[in-house]
């Protein structure tokens, strides 16, 4: 494995940077603001329970130089179908929450006198062009500077706000009832994005593929250790939300907004009462570039896993260019964006939820892919792994069934 620097991160932050987004500045704040302190064991361990699904897919790509959509196939066409089936349902819904998000973001710090829905539209034809235009390399530079600002920034506002309310608020009773509708249906939607949707084990893989085509070197070690320093990154920055969502607004009966502009507001106030109303600049400069990175690595993976499906799938004749993906994407999105957004928190919930129904059967194809005889022995998860891998497909499919009845009946 090479020695350590961040020029020889990769895939790892990229998967960082889809991942830190919604999930983070939304979800994870709520939770905190919402349920207190007891939500940081709720988020470190659905990190935990999660963790083998997207270590396998980074597994095989590095043993294998293959993507993980490749190993789908080797499973039966229905395994690919199956996955391009999920991945059109949710595409256009993800994509347009994380844009909502980033639209309130930017109409709250500009104090744009413009719609959500036009500034949306303009934020994902600003990230079509770029991505077009630098593709994976760009992705690749921006994405560093990006997730170490919003890391260090949320250290230090973490930091101040316990310092300063922990004494005044009882940080740890919890008050989470699942009896209760709206908390089974907030912490389903939690995990769901909790770091990430399990899609994006097969974006970290086209990602990885995608590296190795630059790099020889990039073997077993180096990816697992590129990987490993994306996926607990995001998880301490999970775990700094909570904490700044329960430090500020737990137990003072001011519930976060709804609305995109409001929320941002109320996210940005969250970090200037902590460190002080001097850091508004640097703290806005990494949140709206935060959700920028996230909907630049997301609209980047979807033409990479949509492309390589059809092709897989015998689909197509001819390679589909990677323009013409992105403006689907960006089709369906501003479809969504203008006619079925009533307000943030719907289309993040609506989201997450899919997500996390999805979870189960993404998994499981996971599993099976390190673990079936025609993958090397020598690079298999060891037994911790696997045992962790099946404790976290049952707690998924538990709730998934939970959640389902509940909706019923």
């Amino acid at each position: 494995m090479k020695k350590f620097s961040l020029q020889n991160l990769g895939p790892g932050l990229l998967y960082a940077g889809a991942a830190v987004g919604v999930s983070h500045l939304v979800q994870s704040t709520r939770a905190g603001a919402s349920y207190g302190l007891w939500m940081v064991a709720i988020v470190l361990v659905t990190n935990l329970v999660k963790y083998p699904f997207f270590e396998f897919t980074s597994r095989y790509t590095a043993v294998k130089r293959k993507s993980v959509l490749e190993a789908y196939k080797d499973m039966g066409n229905w395994a690919l179908w199956l996955f391009l089936a999920i991945t059109v349902l949710t595409m256009f819904i993800i994509q347009a929450a994380i844009v909502t998000v980033t639209s309130g973001l930017a109409k709250g710090i500009f104090g744009l006198d413009l719609s959500m829905s036009i500034i949306s539209a303009f934020i994902l034809v600003i990230t079509a062009t770029t991505l077009i235009i630098g593709k994976y390399s760009l992705l690749d530079k921006l994405m560093k500077f990006i997730i170490i600002s919003l890391t260090a920034t949320s250290l230090v506002a973490a930091f101040l706000s316990v310092g300063e309310n922990l004494h005044r608020t009882n940080q740890f009773n919890f008050n989470m009832d699942l009896s209760e509708n709206a908390h089974l249906f907030f912490l389903v939607a939690l995990i769901g994005w909790m770091p990430a949707p399990i899609d994006i084990t097969v974006w970290q893989s086209m990602w990885t593929r995608e590296r190795q085509k630059s790099d020889n070197n990039f073997d077993l070690k180096s990816t697992l250790f590129d990987f490993k320093i994306g996926y607990w990154g995001t998880a301490i920055l999970a775990v700094l939300f909570v904490i700044l969502g329960s430090m500020t607004l737990y137990n003072t009966n001011i519930e976060l907004a709804s609305g995109g502009v409001a929320f941002s507001n109320q996210l940005l106030g969250i970090y200037t009462t902590s460190i002080g109303s001097w850091a508004y600049p640097i703290i806005a400069v990494a949140a709206l570039t935060t959700m920028f990175s996230t909907n630049l690595s997301v609209m980047d993976a979807y033409p990479r896993v949509l492309g390589e499906t059809i092709r897989l799938l015998g689909l197509s004749t001819k390679k589909i260019p990677y323009s013409t993906w992105i403006a689907l994407v960006v089709s369906g999105t501003l479809i969504v964006v203008f006619f079925f957004m009533k307000n943030m928190r719907q289309m993040v919930d609506l989201a997450t939820t899919l997500s996390f129904l999805s979870a189960p059967i993404l998994g499981f194809l996971n599993y099976k892919i390190v673990t079936n005889k025609n993958f090397p022995d020598n690079a298999k998860p060891n037994k911790l792994l696997r045992t962790l891998s099946i404790i976290g497909l049952t707690v998924m499919v538990v709730l998934s069934v939970v959640y389902i009845y509940t909706k019923i009946v």
